[in-house]
């Protein structure tokens, strides 16, 4: 796909990739083997007709194609753009293992594209009504999913957010030059004209508990709150000005609109040397931000080398064409400030890679006597988030796992407790908005199940 010119795009949050043209996604769609057992499909999460969409858009029936991509997901303009394909359908493709994959993603991201861009909208009748009712806390691609899953099938679904805006990590989480709010209020708006109600500003737990809900009579819950909490590095100086959460500054800059500021009266200070802690999806985004809120230096500060690096391929790429410098191998020990309490400065230590842990990633081991200062004035710690307790305080024999995530059955969502079930970041952990978005499917159709016994 074309994309921005990286001297422009660092200087604007206008979308970097321009998407296809219709020639160009009829060339790509015509590159597929339409494989009579197409592994692609397999590596979809939320079980897409992968063929068969890209079969449409090879003979220009590009209704047809959305209608197939909608069949399965309620967001495919949000997938196109975010889903990491690399590692899922496209890594299963045939034309991959020889060759260059089919751009899934691209033709995904064209055929919601030509929707959005229509005055009119494809539009799918639901199921014969239930008149069951059914509650979705958390409007992030868990819920969203689940949500118009449970609406196709005739349900009467309701989603509680805590936030002012539908969308939870879509809408708070990720640039405006990587999904603009744009596509994600009209899936959104698409979700809803299902029949799917969305009651904002209501934090369950808090403004109304569940057996307030049960009460009104809401027969079963999804809880799709994601991993809202987040994590610091636990090192002497976090607490020092001008030291962000990824959650708070991204937060900040794309639902409270600082990049518009002073339009929108809610500035992020940046400083001239910025530098981000993490090397996910997450850190990228940081990083790409601050350098177009005016940072003049920005470093990603990891401790493994770019191999291990969780973030998604063209993200990295994306952040080297815009200027943004890597510190690899490298682990923060401590922050300090000025006289007036703001960051200045942080010192760091080097790391040779050791033996692999856990997660199958080589151990980094830190190297005696490499220590050394970095000038900074901002630091953003991007190293993952955790489950919100707020909400499952307040749920009765609901049981929890040891990191205090949902302790829920990944291919159903069912958890302890008999009419609630949970998917998502709640239940994994910090994970992909696919992943999400698979698991809020799997509920819906547990959910449907419990429900007709």
């Amino acid at each position: 796909m074309k994309k921005q010119d990286p001297k422009e795009r660092i200087k604007n949050f206008e979308e970097v990739a321009s998407g296809f043209t219709e020639e160009e996604a009829v060339k790509e769609a015509k590159r597929c083997l339409m494989c009579k057992k197409p592994s692609c499909v397999a590596g979809c999460p939320v079980e897409i007709n992968i063929p068969g969409f890209i079969k449409a858009i090879e003979k220009r029936n590009f209704d047809d194609a959305l209608n197939l991509l909608k069949e399965k997901n309620s967001l495919p303009a949000v997938c196109g753009r975010v889903c990491p394909q690399e590692d899922q359908c496209e890594k299963m493709c045939l034309l991959g293992k020889k060759g260059k994959a089919i751009n899934i993603g691209a033709l995904e991201r064209f055929a919601a594209d030509r929707e959005l861009n229509q005055a009119r909208g494809i539009r799918q009748q639901a199921s014969e009504k239930k008149g069951k009712k059914v509650a979705v806390i958390g409007s992030g691609p868990a819920g969203l999913t689940c949500a118009a899953d449970l609406a196709k099938m005739g349900y009467e679904v309701t989603i509680f957010e805590s936030l002012h805006k539908p969308g939870g990590v879509l809408i708070y989480g990720i640039p405006e030059f990587r999904l603009p709010k744009r596509i994600i209020e009209k899936e959104t708006g698409y979700i809803e004209s299902l029949g799917v109600l969305f009651e904002l500003n209501i934090l369950i737990g808090k403004s109304v508990t569940i057996e307030a809900l049960r009460k009104k009579g809401y027969k079963a819950f999804f809880i799709g709150t994601g991993a809202g909490l987040p994590h610091f590095v636990g090192i002497p100086g976090e607490e020092l000005n001008g030291v962000y959460s990824a959650n708070e500054f991204l937060t900040r800059i794309n639902l409270m609109k600082a990049y518009l500021f002073p339009e929108y009266d809610t500035p992020v200070k940046i400083g001239n040397k910025v530098a981000v802690i993490g090397a996910g999806n997450v850190a990228m985004d940081s990083a790409r931000c601050a350098k177009r809120l005016g940072a003049k230096e920005v470093f990603i500060v990891y401790r493994r080398t770019e191999n291990e690096m969780p973030a998604r391929i063209d993200e990295i790429e994306n952040a080297k064409e815009e200027g943004i410098k890597f510190e690899l191998l490298t682990n923060p020990l401590r922050i300090f400030g000025n006289e007036n309490g703001w960051v200045k400065k942080m010192e760091c230590i080097r790391n040779r890679l050791g033996e692999p842990d856990e997660s199958g990633r080589k151990s980094p081991v830190p190297i005696n006597g490499s220590q050394f200062i970095m000038d900074v004035d901002t630091v953003v710690c991007a190293i993952g988030q955790g489950p919100n307790p707020l909400l499952l305080s307040t749920i009765k024999d609901l049981r929890l796992t040891k990191k205090k995530n949902i302790d829920a059955d990944p291919e159903t969502g069912v958890t302890s407790v008999e009419d609630i079930f949970a998917g998502g970041d709640i239940v994994t952990g910090a994970a992909t908005v696919i992943e999400a978005m698979g698991a809020g499917k799997r509920a819906a159709r547990s959910i449907d199940a419990y429900l007709k016994r």
